[in-house]
């Protein structure tokens, strides 16, 4: 038995409610089972029942066992004065107020049907599940249905990722250009150097990066010295010289700390994905004046492919890595980088904005993404082959939201699809 699934039936009245007393022998009425708290306190608000034929109106907890309530000290706290009922699946002790008077106890287990326990044991059971609990059954689930809560799950992902954007914004003084800057530079690592850049945009003055830009060499020697690529002593040729040179020189002046800044990989890379070339595109980028604000007022894919029509500089039309030459190929940066960036910085950058300032951006980022292709990777793969496909880059997002913050920790009781088959609809 889960707690989860004891408020799954108080919340949706999966019990038998005829019959339905406390293990005092008191007579309960549901009138209103209350709203759901997800956060701390009482599990249930507002709820109203009639007990002994007087109604009252108060919260409802929800327990495994009735002595849970001490394990958690409740005995102890005022937010919890004002329950009403104490529902569990075992009554173990009896429970009682700050004021020493009694609460009513619900014991579950002698009103909950058993066909209900066993559709759950039976989603649960991992035995003939070899990715998600209800793979078995997902493709039976009504395609319409599924649509509209995968919309909910990305807005669900947005909202997420908002708060620690909030979080992160408040820590360097609400300062969104630099907000922009560190998101950006992360997601120019990727997956593999992602931390590395991350810790870059950490350690550097934004402010240094504002008096640098307009000069893409000075700004390549900053980004290559504080992450050590200038640090060999083996490479002769006159821009890496030049750059050693130029990072020496800003290194003095601006007093750069590269303590904190964890050197970048090249390992299991492809040339195009090296940091060198990554760095050098995101400096070309922070040539443009007013970054954030073009991004934020651009509404089109179109308007993004011009603000990311960038390259790398010269040096690297015939380099991927310092000192060794490599067939001429001018670097910019790819349609596909530019879906990423859009995905996980741009589109997130830009609902956390508009909420902040109470303006909605649902319609955009729906017509933004809905014009990107979906990601692929083995949850997106695992999903298609269970008959729940991406057909483009919100859907995408939606399912590594489902997989990531249900399927793969169980919240099978919170998900509308797995509420679905527990209703055996």
């Amino acid at each position: 038995m889960r707690e989860d699934l004891l408020h799954y039936i108080w919340k949706f009245g999966k019990l038998r409610t005829t019959g339905l007393v406390s293990t005092s022998n008191q007579k309960i009425v549901i009138l209103n089972p209350g709203k759901h708290n997800l956060l701390s306190g009482p599990d249930f608000f507002n709820a109203r029942l009639e007990i002994d034929n007087q109604e009252w109106a108060g919260n409802v907890e929800v327990h495994l066992k009735a002595s849970d309530w001490y394990a958690h000290r409740h005995e102890e706290d005022d937010n919890y004065n004002n329950i009403i009922l104490h529902v569990v699946w075992t009554s173990d002790v009896a429970v009682f107020r700050k004021d020493r008077t009694e609460i009513p106890c619900l014991e579950l287990c002698n009103f909950v049907p058993k066909t209900l326990l066993a559709a759950y044991q039976d989603l649960l059971n991992s035995d003939f599940s070899s990715f998600i609990n209800c793979e078995r059954n997902l493709p039976s689930v009504d395609k319409f249905l599924v649509s509209h809560w995968l919309e909910r799950l990305y807005f669900e992902r947005l909202e997420e990722r908002s708060i620690d954007l909030e979080k992160l914004l408040r820590s360097i003084g609400n300062d969104w250009e630099r907000l922009l800057f560190m998101l950006l530079l992360k997601n120019f690592g990727l997956k593999i150097n992602g931390a590395s850049f991350y810790s870059l945009a950490q350690a550097l003055d934004y402010t240094i990066v504002q008096r640098t830009r307009a000069n893409p060499t000075q700004l390549e020697s900053v980004l290559f010295g504080m992450t050590g690529l200038l640090d060999t002593t083996d490479v002769k040729d006159i821009y890496f010289l030049r750059l050693k040179k130029e990072y020496a020189y800003l290194k003095r002046k601006f007093n750069l700390n590269a303590s904190g800044v964890a050197p970048p990989e090249f390992f299991k890379l492809r040339p195009s994905n090296f940091p060198t070339i990554r760095l050098s595109q995101f400096a070309s980028l922070y040539r443009k004046q007013n970054l954030f604000s073009t991004i934020i007022k651009a509404s089109s894919r179109k308007k993004y492919e011009e603000i990311f029509d960038v390259s790398a500089s010269k040096y690297w039309d015939q380099h991927y890595s310092f000192g060794r030459e490599s067939p001429g190929r001018k670097k910019k940066i790819s349609p596909k980088f530019i879906d990423l960036i859009l995905i996980n910085t741009i589109i997130p950058l830009k609902f956390c904005y508009g909420r902040q300032r109470g303006e909605p951006v649902h319609e955009e980022i729906i017509s933004l993404m809905a014009g990107l292709k979906s990601e692929e990777n083995n949850i997106i793969s695992n999903f298609r082959k269970l008959g729940i496909s991406a057909r483009n880059a919100m859907q995408s997002q939606a399912i590594l939201q489902l997989y990531s913050s249900y399927c793969s920790i169980n919240k099978c009781l919170q998900c509308v699809i797995g509420t679905q088959l527990l209703n055996g609809k």
